[in-house]
Order: structure tokens, then sequence, then C-alpha cells
């Protein structure tokens, strides 16, 4: 209790993460006053930056992957609320009325604009009550300095992530597909729980969540899998894997690989250099129309190590067009191969003695 300030208040928080978003504020910050400042001038009849902009930052910076915190969230959201506001008080001249007004309108235009962003309630405030500098701007605050203010933070934003190495504008990862060409979904939403699901545990909730469905849907297929890795951890890749593995060297023509995968009666052929060290792998997809070296066709290989959770596999094995990891050490020396048929083998095998133990606890 007594470090319970230092939890994160958010999950997937990190105190790198806070570190990054507090750099990222202050270079944000910073340098859109500075170019504000260079581009309008300075003087009590010009704001240079309106407060809003703050609250906006710590959105940008701090939870970049939050659907209020996108590029048209923050621009959109700041400018239409602040020409709301603008408006408002325009018409209605009592302070008090007018600002209950000014934010109650603000909301509504930003979720028909699809740009609901929370401190545009902040810049609809600071349009009724911004004192003579907004007065004196009149309909040309909403976008001189507001737009202006929030079109360079969100550049600014852009790129300090892109060095970061951090997604944004976040997109959600798209749903998996099919890889035969036909409109079966794959394996792996065959099973457990379904986007409907998803749709009907939302309806009954009531509630608002940020964070995008998409992402909601693969973060509860990840809860799923650790699960099962957890419930399963005593099973390691060292305990199916095949160790006698076929491979080819990345310099054998591409007839000797296919007649491999004929002779053993295997999917997936890795293929190693002249230090036994695995480069990729190659199937008959690789090799159908292929000629010359192996090593011209090889695929990337799934890889894993020895004392990985066995099911942990489960992703690489189930998304259509995997049929193979091989495990290695951390040399890459190629230690074993795990197939699907492994993986299926081993999953019956657990559930039958699931089965037995809850019928002897019966």
């Amino acid at each position: 209790m007594a470090f319970r300030l230092f939890v994160p208040i958010l999950a997937g928080a990190t105190l790198r993460e806070r570190l990054v978003a507090c750099i990222g504020a202050m270079i944000g910050i910073a340098l859109t006053g500075a170019i504000c400042g260079l581009a309008l001038g300075s003087g009590p009849h010009i704001p240079l930056m309106v407060a809003p902009m703050g609250a906006s930052a710590v959105l940008l910076f701090a939870v970049p992957a939050s659907p209020l915190a996108q590029p048209w969230s923050i621009i959109g959201g700041n400018t239409i609320s602040a020409l709301v506001g603008v408006i408002v008080v325009h018409f209605v001249h009592q302070p008090v009325l007018a600002t209950g007004i000014a934010v109650s309108l603000a909301i509504a235009a930003m979720s028909f604009a699809r740009c609901l962003h929370p401190p545009g309630g902040a810049a609809a405030l600071t349009a009724v009550f911004g004192g003579p500098a907004v007065i004196s701007a009149g309909f040309l605050f909403p976008f001189v300095p507001v737009a202006v203010n929030s079109i360079l933070l969100v550049a600014l934003g852009y790129g300090f992530h892109k060095l970061a190495r951090r997604n944004y504008p976040h997109v959600a990862a798209p749903a998996p597909k099919s890889t035969h060409g036909t409109i079966d979904p794959p394996a792996q939403l065959r099973v457990g729980f379904r986007t409907e699901d998803i749709d009907a545990a939302l309806s009954t909730l009531e509630e608002t969540f940020d964070i995008d469905r998409n992402d909601l849907d693969r973060l509860l297929r990840q809860v799923e899998l650790q699960a099962m890795v957890r419930e399963h951890a005593t099973l390691l890749c060292e305990d199916i894997m095949s160790r006698d593995v076929i491979s080819v060297d990345m310099a054998a023509p591409v007839e000797q690989a296919r007649q491999l995968l004929l002779d053993h009666n295997v999917r997936t052929l890795p293929v190693v250099d002249g230090d036994s060290r695995l480069v990729g792998t190659v199937g008959l997809r690789e090799l159908a129309h292929a000629s010359g070296a192996v090593g011209t066709v090889t695929s990337t290989a799934a890889t894993a190590a020895a004392s990985d959770p066995a099911m942990a596999l489960l992703p690489v094995l189930t998304d259509g067009r995997s049929h193979a990891v091989i495990i290695v050490d951390d040399k890459m020396h190629i230690l074993g191969l795990i197939t699907q048929t492994d993986l299926l083998a081993a999953t019956a095998r657990l559930q039958n003695t699931d089965r037995r133990s809850a019928k002897a606890l019966l």
C-alpha cells in the first residue's frame, strides 16, 4: 500500500513508457509554442498557444493507442469545439449558461464528426471566457491558434513516435483472414468467442471503453492464449519435438529438396548453411516452380527455444501457412522440429489427462 502511487494507472503502462511520454510532451509542447511564436508573432492580441494543448499532449504522448488521441480526434476535436464555443458566446451572453451549452454542444459535435477528444471541452470553454485576446480573434480563434496548434502538435507527435518506434497513428491489427482463398474464417477464429460475442458483451455492459473494438478482440484472444500457456506451462517444446530432423543445405539444388520432401513425407524442410545453422525453410509452395539452389527460394523460418512452452506455438501453427516450428539453440543450430500434428497430439493428450483428473475428483 505504501507504494500504491507508483502502480501504473493504465493497463500496460510502464516506467519506460511514462518517461517516453514526458520527453515527448516536453518536446511537442515546446516546439509547438516556438513555431507558433515565429509564425504568428507575439503580443496580448495574439494567443500564442491555447491551454487545451497541454491536455492533448497527455493523450498524444502518454496513450497514443487511444481512439481519443488519434490525429483527427485532436485536430477535429479541438477545432470544432472551439468553433462551437465561439458560436455559443456570440448568441448567449450569460456566462454560466454559455459555458454549459458550449461544452454540451461540443460533445455532440465531436461525436457526430467522429473526433471525440476530451480537451475539446476545454477548447469550448476557452472560447467562451478566454479574455480580450480570444474576443478580438472572434471566429478566427478556432483556426488560429487552435487548429494551428493542433496540427503542429500532431505533426511533432507523429515524428516523435516514429523515432521512438511506436505505432502512431494507431491502427488496430486486422483480423486474421483465411489464407486459402475461401470465405471460411481462419482456424483460430472458429473456436472460442466470436466478434458478435464482443458486441453483445459491450451492449450488455452499457459502458463506453477507451479502446478500439479490434484491439479489444486481439487483447481477449491473447488473454485466452496466455491462460492456456499458463495452465500447461510444464509441457515444453523439448518434450514433444522431433529430434531426427531432415534438413537440406542452402547450396543444394531444388530437385534434391523436392525429393527429400517426398521421400520423408514432410511439408517443411529446414535449410542450413555450411556451418549447419538455420537460414530458413522450404516447402512445396516455394519449390513448385523453382530452379537453381535451395537458398534462393527459402522462406523465413518460425523458430522457438527448447525451453519455451509448447502451447505458445499455437498462433504460429494455426495461421494457415506455417506447418512446423524449428527448435533452435542460441546459435541457430537445429535441435528439433514441432509440426501441427505434434502439437495436436500433445493437446489431445492433455485434454484426456484433464478429463481423467476431473472424473477422479468426482
